[in-house]
């Protein structure tokens, strides 16, 4: 079993920035890619970034310039950097695991609330 745990999340200005951070643990045998997912109420869950084990990278056009997304190997510790946060950013990030491409190695972890408010 994996068990993915975010945290980081919070309230914040339009302007401000925050850092989630999401610890992967558990029978843990290999990763081929991580990434931040968010569902805004009455929205789908859409991607936010992901990066493999290549290092590759993917960002929704919607947070491209204003996110980083980063992972430390050695501690199975995910990222995600959001500067410039908007209100439409307001969102539950979900942080994922992939074990191989395609979904159905995946995990999830519990979701963290983001609300970006004045």
């Amino acid at each position: 079993q994996v068990q993915l745990v975010e945290s980081g999340g919070g309230l914040v200005q339009p302007g401000g920035s925050l850092r989630l951070s999401c610890a992967a643990s558990g029978s843990i045998v290999s990763i081929y890619g991580m990434g931040w997912y968010r569902q805004a109420p009455g929205k789908q869950r859409e991607l936010v970034a992901r990066i493999t084990k290549y290092g590759a990278t993917d960002y929704a056009d919607s947070v491209k310039g204003r996110f980083t997304i980063s992972r430390d190997n050695t501690k199975n510790t995910l990222y995600l950097q959001m500067n410039s946060l908007k209100l439409e950013d307001t969102a539950v990030y979900y942080c994922n695991l992939e074990r191989f491409p395609g979904n159905l190695g995946d995990y999830w972890g519990q979701g963290t609330q983001v609300t970006v408010s004045s």
